[in-house]
């Protein structure tokens, strides 16, 4: 090869880049065998993609649903509500919840699913 020719390499493996550019043997890794349980970085199956952004939507919709119970509950101890205000928020926020669930299941998802990790303020619920 002369001077002016750079290698050039076309793989999908990273460590083969690692090799042309001259890293150093500690440095190059042997390729990683997959596990027959590791999962596909893309899944087109329709009913996946289906199921996936059914999550999500729930996923955000309970996130809302438990920022406004906590508002009312809040609104609650402030006494900035009647009575007539408190059922209603309560039976509203009850279909919410049962909705939810039914939509939850619906999707074939489990409790669980649904629940996020908020980092320092713990777990949605």
């Amino acid at each position: 090869m002369s001077q002016d020719q750079k290698p050039h390499v076309h793989t999908n493996n990273p460590d083969d880049f690692l090799r042309v550019v001259g890293a150093p043997e500690a440095e190059v890794k042997a390729p990683a065998v997959a596990s027959a349980e590791a999962k596909p970085r893309l899944n087109l199956d329709p009913e996946d993609l289906k199921n996936g952004l059914g999550q999500l939507v729930l996923t955000l919709v309970r996130l809302l649903h438990e920022l406004m119970e906590r508002q009312a509950l809040r609104r609650m101890e402030a006494g900035s509500l009647n009575e007539e205000q408190v059922e209603k928020i309560g039976t509203t926020l009850l279909r919410q919840a049962q909705e939810l669930d039914r939509l939850r299941l619906e999707f074939n998802l489990e409790e669980e699913d649904l629940n996020l990790d908020l980092g320092p303020l713990g777990r949605l619920f």
